[in-house]
């Protein structure tokens, strides 16, 4: 591959205990953990845990990303999805490819619902979109799960 510029491909390494859950996310009911992968492909792709954080009230609304590239790795619990007109329940262990403009609703999950998202580019963008199809109503969490 040959191009005018520079290509940014560094060696990461971040460890778990050094990494900080954050908010300040796409979403302000998650929590964010960036795993380093922006920096190290100069902007390219983007790595991160995403972890719930509070209950799904609301859930992300219908929309779509500007991206070439993302999957999801559920690596805890579930979240349950609208991709277009489909009811999709993805559980730990699952993994999700989300194509390039697929518009696509996140609605409910579990209290201890962790995954893994990675993108490109890492500075992708968010459209909101007119909705579909029905959204199911969310699973109410347990008082108990509320207030972990």
């Amino acid at each position: 591959m040959t191009t005018d510029t520079p290509v940014t491909n560094l060696f990461s390494h971040v460890k778990g205990s050094q990494a900080e859950w954050t908010s300040g996310g796409l979403r302000d009911f998650f929590l964010y953990k960036d795993l380093g992968i922006k920096d190290a492909t100069g902007g390219r792709v983007i790595a991160h845990l995403v972890k719930a954080n509070e209950a799904p009230e609301r859930g992300t609304g219908w929309h779509r990303h500007v991206a070439d590239f993302q999957i999801v790795l559920m690596l805890k619990g579930w979240a349950r999805f609208m991709y277009e007109d489909k009811d999709t329940l993805v559980e730990a262990g699952d993994c999700v490819h989300q194509r390039p403009g697929i518009v696509h609703y996140l609605y409910d999950y579990s209290p201890d619902m962790e995954y893994l998202e990675i993108v490109g580019p890492a500075d992708f963008g968010t459209v909101d979109m007119p909705a579909p199809a029905e959204v199911p109503e969310p699973t109410p969490w347990p008082m108990a799960a509320k207030a972990a």
